[in-house]
């Protein structure tokens, strides 16, 4: 479950990138909160928590672990898309939002709910070698 997070994170990071660079080009910043809703709730939220699932897999073996991901991932483009829709002077696309917020809310309250439940002190993913978690090398080592 972790990796799809990251997966899908590293795309919502390039949507993300790229809305700012086409409003930076375009001078445009009508969409700005979408652009930093697609970088804080698709990139950085789904990054942290496929990192947190992958060092976890107990928590990424959850139910609560796969309704988190797919609610999140059905409220993201919806109440994105219904954000851009406001933005853009449709208000009775507010639905959208309304109903992609609430249910985002709820998908974060199951990782909340599935973190408190599920990660433990000592219970982190093992290295190959056996021991806790492998130490990151030093700065240039490993290079060749």
């Amino acid at each position: 479950m972790g990796i799809r997070f990251l997966k899908i994170a590293a795309i919502y990071l390039v949507i993300g990138v790229s809305m700012g660079l086409a409003m930076g080009i375009t001078q445009n910043f009508a969409l700005h909160p979408v652009h930093a809703h697609i970088n804080l709730l698709g990139w950085a939220t789904m990054a942290l928590a496929g990192l947190i699932y992958v060092q976890f897999p107990r928590a990424a073996q959850t139910r609560l672990a796969k309704i988190h991901f797919w609610l999140h991932n059905l409220a993201l483009p919806v109440m994105m898309v219904g954000l851009a829709f406001l933005l853009s002077g449709h208000d009775e696309l507010v639905v959208l939002v309304e109903a992609g917020s609430t249910t985002m809310v709820v998908a974060l309250v199951c990782f909340v709910v599935n973190v408190c439940m599920n990660v433990r002190e000592g219970e982190e993913r093992r290295s190959i070698e056996g021991g806790r978690s492998a130490q990151p090398l030093p700065a240039g080592a490993g290079t060749q």
